[in-house]
C-alpha cells in the first residue's frame, strides 16, 4: 500500500512540476528532536539532525507543492520496559542509545497565508539507511526498514531565507521484533532553508 501511495505522490509531483508557474530550489538544515513511542523506549525527545534539498513548485500566490529529499537522524534511549517484553535480549541494552538514520522524502502542500507565512502538510516516506543490531539477537534488525509519517508545519519566508517548524507523526509500526509493543516515531523539526535559485 505504501508503494502505491509513494508512486501516486511521485506522479502528482511530476504533474505539478509541469504546471508550476514558479520553481525554486534550495537547501535546508536543522535540528530533529525525535522519539519512539512505545514502552520499550524512554518517552523524551532526543536531539538529532536533518539536512537536504527542496524544490518549491508554486502554482499561484496561494498554494504550491514542495517535495524534499532529506537525511534525518532520530535518536532514542532504550528503557527497562524493553527487557520485560523481550527477555532474550541482554540487560546491557537498557539505557543504550538507538540511532536511526533515514533518507526521507516529504511531499508537502504549501498553503500561503500572505507573503511571509506558509502552512505545510503532507505525507513523508522514509527509508532506514543504517543497521541497528544491538537491540536484537543473532544480528536481526530491531527496526523495520521504512517509515510512513504525516507532516504538519509552518514556514516563515524572509526572502530567500526560510525558517520552519514541523511535527512529524509516524503512522506505521517500526517494531521488527514482533507485535508485543508498537513503536511509532515522532519528530519535532526546527530549521533554516535557503533558496538558491
Amino acid at each position: 500500500m505504501q508503494k502505491i501511495i509513494l508512486s501516486l505522490c511521485f506522479v502528482l509531483t511530476l504533474c505539478a512540476a509541469a504546471s508550476a508557474q514558479k520553481i525554486h530550489v534550495g537547501g535546508k538544515f536543522g535540528a530533529n528532536l525525535g522519539k519512539i513511542d512505545g514502552s520499550s523506549f524512554k518517552q523524551k525527545y532526543d536531539l538529532g539532525y536533518q539536512a537536504g534539498v527542496f524544490v518549491d513548485l508554486a502554482f499561484n500566490k496561494n498554494w504550491g507543492i514542495q517535495p524534499e529529499l532529506l537525511w534525518s537522524q532520530t535518536n532514542t534511549t532504550v528503557d527497562s520496559g524493553f527487557k520485560s517484553i523481550y527477555q532474550n535480549i541482554p540487560s546491557s541494552v537498557i539505557g543504550s542509545k538507538a540511532k536511526l538514520n533515514y533518507l526521507s522524502i516529504p511531499i508537502l502542500l504549501n498553503l500561503n497565508a500572505g507573503k511571509m507565512l506558509t502552512f505545510q502538510l503532507g505525507p513523508q516516506f522514509s527509508i532506514k539507511t543504517n543497521k541497528n543490531e544491538t537491540l536484537a539477537e543473532n544480528g536481526k534488525e530491531a527496526f523495520k526498514n521504512g517509515d510512513f509519517a504525516a507532516v504538519f508545519g509552518a514556514q516563515v519566508n524572509l526572502g530567500a531565507l526560510k525558517v520552519y517548524g514541523r511535527y512529524n507523526v509516524g503512522l506505521n509500526n517500526l517494531n521488527d521484533l514482533g507485535d508485543q509493543d508498537k513503536w511509532k516515531s515522532q519528530q519535532l523539526q526546527l530549521g533554516l532553508g535557503l533558496r538558491i535559485f
